[in-house]
């Protein structure tokens, strides 16, 4: 219940869900309300959860991605990964501790939070941007040097006392070793395997395979003298190797998220609260030394790369907060007694703090930036600018949709067409990134919500189109709507008439069931085929929908819990690729691209702030370019990799 209450409060606020587990852990652990004792088991879970966090952290891997930005990634990472961990390893040999032990606690600091930095940078369309661009770079080469970290980890967790220069040798090499051929086997053994798998059609199968993959690797590099977290690791970057990484992450949530859950609400109740407050100022030293010394030193090497000083101290404020591997080192260290409470105290507080303030200082980075530099500029942000587009459009006369999933996606392209203006709101954050890079007008909103209904311009609105497949949902806002305006049309979309009475008399003007629409086409087409005059069907199709579908409501239903799509066709959506500098498509045309085995539509190309819909097939793509592709998660990741590496 603690969690559970703490968690949602937390996504309210938008911070991650970590730190709602670390709270939790804090707070009925044995240093504060003494509810949860740290038992054999517990550890054990917790071990498991530190696991699934590196396997998930390498499902994040994209190595078209580093091909494309090698520069940015081996020159700018290498840089700021080497000089963090050597000024923060400095200070921890400083007080005391071993040269070994201390490298590893620079590593845990230089480390940045991939899931917080792209989610922000994305929301405020700044991915594409040069800072942006720089800090992706640096969080690529951030997820490669996990692999020495972990293996200098086993090494240091060996039954001895001392640890030799060749013996720390040989396991980085082992772990470099291990990483070529599980690159390797990513690309030619995994993908074939989890084809077959995935051709039988058996999601139970599907998932023990991952599980299999994931473990299996662990085991084999424990075997090999390393960690078994760098064999999950490794065994994610396997998988992200291959086109089923999505189906891959979606198999593991929940598994992932809850020895996740649990390892942070271990980690949590290893902080001595009274303790920490005692400390307070130590604590808050920390955390300044973590922001001060990461942006320092990545502001000083993306400075050849960005061109100017605000660009590179932006990069270095996006990457100055810690990450989740930060967290899974120090339990490592902790694990093996081979560091005390009196230094991963402080520091795991400092780490906490400094992903609690992630958000606000990648939401306003350009603000701080022009404050540290004294410089003056316009102050607009991309997700500001954004933000006020959005509410012009509200003022204005435009329709509404509630949903923008595939069918909602498409009235917008009709209505695009036609050339009537819409805004778009959706609850699917990834989806709405998506859309706003790829210059759609959408935003992040529950359509049930009145606030959100006005912020919409629901006043200005000439009609609202309802395309969410989730009936009470679509309740939900009809009911909203007709309590604010109750002229307004409402077109809302049903999968059958299970709930159309309902809709229709809590204020739909017009219900839309999927089967029967599909019908009234069959029936069309048919009677056309039999050479029935075009009146009498018109005639025909118009005197069925006046009477609410009631000729085509008595029929025998289906389970409905044996629905299936196997064709994959309702698994089609959006994805935005931004072309860095030396991805494999810039100078090249679609047609090329296509031509490579991309199996996806090009619906847009954004260039300069400009939307082409449709882009011709001969069309050459320039760096910087968002290229919108539509298609399944696996025809997508296909397209991904060849659009940067070909």
């Amino acid at each position: 219940m603690a969690t559970l209450a703490v968690v949602v409060g937390l996504r309210r606020l938008r911070l991650p869900m970590i730190l709602a587990f670390l709270i939790v852990g804090m707070v009925v652990g044995p240093h504060a309300l003494g509810w949860v004792e740290a038992t054999e088991t517990t550890h054990t879970l917790a071990e498991f959860g530190v696991v699934f966090l590196l396997f998930a952290l390498g499902l994040e891997f994209s190595l078209p991605r580093l091909i494309a930005m090698r520069g940015e990634v081996f020159t700018l990472g290498g840089l700021q990964v080497a000089g963090t961990t050597a000024a923060v390893a400095a200070a921890g040999w400083a007080f005391g501790l071993s040269l070994p032990v201390a490298i590893l606690l620079g590593g845990a600091v230089a480390m940045s939070s991939t899931a917080i930095v792209l989610r922000q940078l994305t929301e405020q369309d700044e991915l594409n941007r040069t800072h942006g661009r720089l800090a992706f770079g640096v969080l690529l080469f951030q997820d490669l040097a996990i692999v020495p970290f972990l293996a200098l980890a086993g090494v240091l967790a060996a039954p001895q006392e001392q640890y030799t220069t060749m013996e720390i040798t040989l396991a980085v090499g082992k772990a470099a070793v291990a990483l070529i051929v599980v690159l390797a086997s990513g690309r030619w053994l995994l993908r074939p395997l989890f084809h077959e798998i995935a051709a039988s059609n058996a999601p139970e199968l599907f998932t023990f395979a991952v599980l299999f993959v994931a473990i299996g690797a662990s085991a084999a590099t424990h075997a090999a003298g390393l960690s078994f977290a760098l064999g999950a690791f490794l065994a994610g970057m396997m998988l992200a190797e291959t086109e089923y990484r999505y189906q891959v992450e979606a198999g593991i949530r929940p598994f992932r998220d809850t020895l996740l859950g649990l390892f942070f609400v271990t980690i949590g109740m290893q902080l001595d609260v009274p303790e920490l407050i005692a400390h307070l100022p130590v604590v808050l030293a920390l955390l300044a030394g973590i922001l001060l010394i990461k942006a320092t030193i990545v502001t000083l090497a993306a400075r050849p790369f960005a061109g100017q000083w605000f660009k590179a101290l932006r990069a270095g404020i996006v990457l100055s907060p810690g990450g989740e591997f930060g967290f899974a080192l120090i339990a490592m260290l902790l694990d093996n007694r081979l560091i005390g409470p009196r230094f991963t105290q402080p520091l795991l507080a400092a780490i906490t703090l400094s992903m609690l303030v992630a958000p606000f200082l990648i939401r306003h980075n350009k603000r701080i930036a022009r404050v540290l530099l004294r410089q003056d500029g316009p102050e607009r942000s991309g997700l500001e600018r954004i933000e006020a587009a959005n509410l012009a459009l509200a003022r204005r006369e435009h329709v509404i949709l509630c949903g923008y999933g595939r069918v909602g996606q498409n009235v917008a392209r009709v209505l695009e067409g036609e050339g009537f203006e819409f805004l778009a709101m959706d609850l699917d954050p990834m989806r709405v990134r998506s859309a706003l890079a790829a210059g759609d007008a959408v935003i992040y909103g529950d359509a049930a919500d009145d606030g959100v209904l006005k912020s919409a311009g629901l006043e200005r609105a000439t009609a609202i189109v309802v395309t969410f497949s989730d009936t009470a949902r679509s309740l939900a806002i009809v009911r909203a709507v007709r309590r604010l305006r109750k002229e307004l049309p409402i077109l809302v979309r049903a999968i059958d008439d299970t709930h159309l009475e309902n809709l229709l008399s809590a204020g739909a003007t017009e219900v839309v069931p999927e089967t029967f629409e599909a019908a009234l086409t069959l029936v069309s087409n048919t009677l056309h085929m039999l050479d029935v005059p075009p009146s009498r069907v018109i005639r025909a199709i118009g005197e069925i929908r006046r009477q609410r579908y009631k000729t085509l409501r008595s029929v025998i239903r289906s389970d409905p819990a044996g629905r299936t799509d196997d064709s994959g066709v309702f698994r089609e959506e959006l994805h935005t690729v931004v072309l860095p500098p030396g991805a494999w498509s810039i100078g090249r045309t679609i047609e090329e691209i296509r031509g490579r085995g991309a199996e996806v539509s090009f619906t847009a190309v954004r260039r300069d702030g400009i939307i082409g819909r449709d882009p011709d097939p001969g069309m050459t793509l320039r760096e910087g370019d968002v290229v919108v592709l539509f298609g399944t998660p696996e025809a997508q990741e296909h397209a991904e990799a060849v659009l940067l590496a070909g």
